[in-house]
């Protein structure tokens, strides 16, 4: 089965395949070096695939992959997904503040805002604040 992916969403969510297509590939690869440090940063930290996002917690349900604890309404929180037989599958929410223990790096911005297009300006400068 060929799966598509844009550029950098393979570099953040499927890294090892990115990173060995860019070796194999004689062609230029507009903006290669970006996408070869970022899909890096992926493949360094297991989890860090995962992300898939962030959003407000609508209503205090979900409970932290991570900590266990609820996920307050209205605080921001951490969609993750994970990724089996060429599909990805929702895998709960992680809070912000549990970031580092979970990912085991502070580093997902970048992918907090490429997997969050919804987001508008006002919300991206609070996402960046709280982080």
């Amino acid at each position: 089965m060929t799966l598509w992916f844009h550029p950098l969403c393979a570099a953040y969510k499927r890294p090892q395949a990115l990173l060995e297509a860019l070796a194999e590939s004689t062609e230029e690869v507009p903006d290669r070096e970006n996408l070869e440090r970022a899909a890096l940063r992926s493949v360094t930290h297991r989890r860090v695939p995962r992300v898939d996002g962030a959003e407000r917690s609508p209503s205090g349900q979900a409970r932290c992959r991570s900590c266990h604890e609820p996920i307050a309404r209205g605080n921001w929180r951490i969609r993750i997904v994970f990724y089996e037989e060429g599909r990805f599958f929702a895998g709960g929410y992680i809070h912000l503040t549990c970031r580092k223990v979970y990912f085991e790096t502070d580093e997902v911005l970048d992918q907090l805002l490429h997997f969050s297009p919804d987001l508008s300006d006002a919300e991206r400068e609070d996402l960046i604040r709280s982080l």
